[in-house]
């Protein structure tokens, strides 16, 4: 028979979205408003090669016996109860509430294998919930966002797994493979402040007049997509408006392109910071450096109009070492010098886009990232504030884009920041994640998998 697939949490938390999705259509309705779905939808998906059924169910809530929402309850928990794999679903956003702690409960002792999912992982603001998401005791969420087709792979690898399966390679009708997931375009931002030459080398890239360019500053306003294949890898370039002080922004059309840009920031897998050679690097290119690897993104910085430049051995070396001084977090971002208008340098550009983008999505067996945890600890072991020993006890990499991980640690309020920056850069040095942000976190309690399996 063909495994079936429960998505099931409370209302609102992106489980239509993320049915469509899977399924490839729009079958069930999306609105912001709770308590849209009511019946059981079914539809088919093909994760890794295996045809399965998809069953997008109502929220799941607390209500009166008889009600339309316990009707509704009713109705989600026999879907459970057929199901092979439960999808628990929660928004990440609004964090692990009350009611996730409830119908947890209810996945758990239902039996089934279950993967935890964190949807709408898309920013910054949904990192609390996804790490509080851990005290759900149904394993290790994985970060998604279904509106945004973010970490499917993730969820699909998973998916397969609890279901014993193995992901089978898709065929095209004409008996051709899909593409690798390498192969889908890679996402890249070019930013930086107005006049830099971002239009110039997207113009160079795609080896066509797409841009309008000139000695204005601000002629582009809107975000412009251009796709490239280079070295066999698709790549989509998003030309973006120059970024300045929001102090200098007045003009209504260069507020709404400046929320474009971040928006296409956010929404990339790398970013380039293209910078004028002639200027060097100021605190505004720094500002925009801060907010991409505050939303960890992968990043590279490319150095333009490299032609006019005299001293260049002198120059590389101090804007290195501004980049080293003012992007501390991310040691090893690489700084690649080119000349848009000359179209010099642009395949060690490309290279240090595509590898940027292998680092950002690396991820690190558990096996290894503990037997790391030991000859670290055993390096540098963890202060002893007020005289009582902290014990870190285990490390696990939940993520990638960028990589994350989360140690289990007795007291994680205790442990200083220098102490978590040694980690940090320690875990960078070993596993070679230079120029990428790394998340690491501490979280209170012992080796959440040690006594029992990885799906609750």
């Amino acid at each position: 028979m063909t495994p079936k697939i429960a998505i099931v949490g409370r209302p609102n938390v992106g489980k239509s979205t993320l049915f469509n999705r899977l399924t490839g259509t729009r079958a069930a309705l999306v609105s912001d408003l709770p308590g849209l779905t009511r019946d059981r939808k079914e539809g088919e998906a093909d994760l890794g090669g295996h045809m399965l059924d998809i069953v997008d169910t109502a929220g799941l809530e607390e209500a009166a016996e008889g009600s339309i929402p316990d009707r509704m309850r009713r109705q989600t928990e026999a879907a459970i109860a057929t199901a092979d794999l439960v999808l628990f679903v929660i928004d990440a956003r609004d964090g692990v509430t009350a009611t996730d702690e409830t119908f947890a409960r209810t996945v758990r002792a239902s039996g089934r294998p279950v993967v935890l999912v964190a949807n709408k992982c898309e920013g910054r603001r949904a990192d609390e919930g996804f790490y509080e998401a851990f005290r759900l005791g149904l394993g290790e969420p994985v970060a998604i966002s279904a509106e945004h087709g973010l970490g499917l792979i993730d969820l699909e690898r998973d998916a397969l797994a609890a279901l014993g399966l193995e992901p089978k390679p898709h065929k095209r009708g004409d008996g051709e493979q899909e593409p690798a997931e390498k192969e889908r375009p890679l996402r890249v931002a070019i930013v930086g402040r107005p006049n830099a030459g971002k239009s110039t080398l997207v113009n160079a890239l795609v080896g066509e007049d797409r841009m309008i360019t000139g000695p204005e500053p601000g002629l582009t306003r809107d975000t412009v997509s251009s796709d490239i294949t280079w070295s066999g890898r698709a790549i989509r370039l998003f030309d973006t408006a120059g970024l300045r002080r929001k102090a200098k922004v007045t003009d209504l059309a260069e507020k709404l392109s400046t929320s474009d840009t971040v928006r296409a920031i956010r929404f990339a897998e790398v970013v380039v910071l293209l910078i004028d050679a002639e200027r060097g690097i100021e605190h505004q290119d720094l500002t925009i450096a801060d907010l991409a690897t505050e939303e960890g993104r992968a990043f590279v910085i490319a150095v333009n109009k490299w032609d006019l430049v005299e001293d260049k051995q002198q120059i590389l070396k101090g804007l290195t070492s501004k980049v080293a001084d003012g992007l501390s977090q991310v040691p090893g971002v690489a700084v690649v010098p080119i000349s848009a208008a000359s179209e010099k340098g642009l395949d060690k550009l490309l290279k240090a886009i595509v590898r940027a983008a292998e680092i950002w999505n690396r991820r690190v067996p558990t096996h290894e990232l503990n037997r790391w945890l030991g000859e670290a600890l055993a390096r540098h072991a963890p202060p002893a504030p007020s005289g009582r020993r902290l014990k870190i006890r285990y490390v696990t990499q939940p993520s990638t884009r960028p990589p994350t991980f989360v140690a289990f640690c007795s007291r994680p309020e205790a442990v200083p920041k220098t102490y978590l920056k040694y980690l940090t850069n320690s875990l960078r040095t070993a596993f070679g994640l230079p120029g990428v942000p790394i998340r690491f976190n501490l979280r209170k309690g012992d080796n959440p998998f040690a006594s029992k399996g990885r799906r609750g």
